[in-house]
């Protein structure tokens, strides 16, 4: 399996949709409150990683010493995602198994966090920042859980759960993430173009915002 194969465990193509999927099975079972605890955790994650390609892009704020531009969103989406989606589809079983399959979860977003890497799309600081902001959220979400021991998922919503992202999989099809947020900074910022990394390293970022970089 290629590199470029494990990040697109990390691709919004895949994970939003799944994402959605567990919100939806999980609002259909007897602890709505899950859903939403759901929806918040992987909604904030989302939106703190568009934050930051978006104030890079349009505004040129990163980290220069860092090699920062952003949250790594594969990483943080799939650090929030991987480890409840796992725990979900073993909350029919003993809580031992449930956390094991969380802590495989987190062993899934670390190995797309290193195909971003491998890949050189992200610095090493923007994927561990990704990393922790994901498992940060995941981490809440299922200490939200603790307590809970009955079935999550009914067997349809499992069965679903199971067969949809794999469905996803065979597709191959990449979101066009990046080329969206770039469209939206220039609208935002009014800029001619977006910032990208190298306007970061040589000096082509207004001294308004070179503080950030230092």
């Amino acid at each position: 399996m290629s590199w470029s194969s494990v990040t697109f465990l990390g691709d919004s193509t895949l994970l939003l949709p799944s994402a959605a999927l567990l919100f939806v099975a999980a609002l259909f079972s007897s602890r709505r409150q899950v859903a939403w605890q759901w929806a918040l955790a992987f909604g904030v994650t989302g939106a703190i990683v568009c934050s930051s390609k978006l104030a890079f892009m349009g505004w040129g704020i990163g980290i220069r010493a860092l090699d920062f531009t952003g949250f790594s969103g594969h990483t943080a989406l799939s650090a929030c995602f991987w480890p409840v989606f796992l725990w979900l589809v073993c909350s029919r079983l003993l809580p031992r198994f449930r956390h094991l399959g969380a802590v495989l979860g987190y062993g899934v977003a670390a190995t797309v966090g290193i195909s971003r890497l491998m890949i050189h799309v992200h610095s090493p600081a923007e994927v561990v920042a990704g990393f922790a902001l994901g498992c940060t959220a995941s981490a809440a979400f299922l200490l939200w859980q603790r307590r809970v021991s009955l079935a999550l998922l009914s067997g349809l919503g499992l069965a679903a759960a199971l067969v949809v992202p794999m469905v996803i999989l065979t597709t191959g099809s990449k979101a066009p993430t990046q080329s969206l947020l770039e469209n939206i900074a220039v609208q935002l910022s009014s800029k001619a173009r977006p910032y990208i990394r190298d306007d970061l390293h040589n000096g082509r970022i207004s001294l308004g915002v070179l503080r950030f970089n230092q």
